[in-house]
């Protein structure tokens, strides 16, 4: 992501050249590095005897983790594609978690998760009057939206939590009163075969049933709509004119705006949703996570949906493999500690060969003999320990997003216009 620090117009339109090259994976692709990854995760599983590493517990917690992350990155997708750079997710949540909490004590969930949309499109809207309208740098903008959010919730909180009939029913300065839960989704009767499977531990077969219990066991309902919302994002950004209208005003708005697109309108309905679905969000971690709002519950997820955004190459299915990467790993140092993740490294070093024997068949001989090295080192690691110690299982999370990060950079291709400024004749 970049951003223009001056006042100069964006560059020029570039030229056309040719029929667009089509990019990602294809879907063969993609079926193949998904069974080779339950294969070798089904492998590492046998040799540590780390039963955890796929179990249905593991999968659902991870998923649940995982949620809240897809739908900042989700959130992030929706306004950079329109070209504009969104820093404050962050704050949209927050926005969501306060007003789903503030709404959901005092009436239902359900109103209270309608509220938490409701204020993360208001945190969309002012992000979008400062960078579209006014023209204020988008990290600038992102990075104010964080910190009045922030502000105005804590102060807000203290406002309606602190005393009287909230402070009776739970609620203090810094958190909300109990809301009550939303509706679990649970596959009958599939579920329960599937754990009788699991807990036989045959090779590949109980990994898959693990997998797929936690799949479709104890789902939240905000857990289903994020899985609709992913289908219907793709199929609206890809496959309608809207999306190609508004996916052209992340490319090149200047071109869109000499074909008749209304770019401003575009790019203001872009960071709404993106707004609405950051505090959808927010809204799951007070509604499912937790069942009440907290201060600072949402930990940097907006960060790290960016960050899986980016590792999906700004499109829908990348973007929900890295965010289920990065809910795996926090759920895996949450659930189970130095010992699993012990295991973990095993996979690691599997993971570090292949990509070294990638590097030097590419010929980029010092990135391979670097993968290499790091390779052999961790597997040393394995070797001569039981466990990992307690403070880098802590730091699992951020490890893995650094090195998604650090391995995809070399592949990703963001929207072309995405952060610069654009005022509306420019197509004239």
């Amino acid at each position: 992501m970049t951003a223009t620090m001056t006042d100069a117009p964006p560059p020029a339109a570039p030229k056309a050249a040719g029929a667009p090259q089509r990019s990602g994976r294809s879907t063969g692709q993609v079926l193949m590095i998904v069974a080779g990854a339950l294969l070798l995760l089904a492998a590492v599983r046998v040799i540590t005897g780390a039963n955890q590493l796929d179990s249905a517990g593991q999968v659902g917690a991870a998923l649940g983790l995982a949620v809240p992350i897809g739908l900042a990155g989700l959130a992030g997708l929706w306004s950079e594609r329109a070209g504009v750079v969104n820093i404050g997710l962050e704050g949209m949540m927050i926005l969501g978690t306060f007003g789903a909490g503030w709404i959901g004590w005092q009436s239902s969930p359900w109103l209270g998760l309608l509220c938490g949309i409701g204020f993360g499109v208001l945190g969309g809207l002012v992000h979008a009057v400062a960078t579209i309208t006014f023209g204020v740098d988008h990290i600038v903008s992102g990075v104010a939206v964080n910190l009045l959010a922030l502000g105005t919730t804590q102060y807000l909180a203290k406002l309606f939590f602190a005393e009287g009939k909230p402070a009776e029913q739970g609620g203090n300065p810094k958190q909300s009163p109990p809301v009550d839960s939303l509706p679990h989704v649970t596959v009958p009767g599939l579920s329960d075969g599937l754990s009788s499977l699991e807990k036989h531990h045959w090779f590949l077969v109980s990994d898959l049933a693990g997998i797929v219990g936690g799949l479709i066991t104890n789902l939240s309902v905000i857990t289903v709509l994020a899985v609709v919302l992913f289908v219907a994002s793709w199929w609206l950004l890809w496959r309608t004119p809207f999306g190609l209208r508004l996916r052209s005003c992340g490319e090149n708005p200047t071109a869109a705006e000499s074909l008749g697109v209304d770019v401003y309108r575009y790019k203001y309905a872009a960071v709404a949703v993106s707004g609405g679905l950051a505090g959808l969000g927010g809204a799951f971690l007070a509604l499912v996570t937790s069942h009440t709002y907290l201060e600072g519950q949402t930990g940097g997820r907006g960060y790290i949906g960016l960050a899986a955004m980016i590792f999906g190459n700004w499109r829908p299915g990348g973007l929900a493999m890295g965010a289920g990467l990065f809910g795996y790993s926090d759920a895996l140092q949450l659930r189970n500690g130095g010992t699993t993740v012990h295991a973990l490294l095993l996979l690691l070093v599997v993971l570090l060969v292949v990509l070294a024997g990638w590097k030097l068949y590419r010929t980029a001989v010092w990135q391979g003999a670097i993968s290499l090295i790091v390779g052999g080192l961790v597997l040393a690691w394995y070797l001569l320990t039981d466990e990992v110690p307690s403070d880098f299982v802590g730091a699992t999370p951020y490890v893995v997003t650094l090195l998604v990060l650090s391995l995809s950079a070399q592949r990703l291709r963001m929207p072309k216009a995405d952060g610069m400024r654009y005022r509306k004749g420019q197509g004239k």
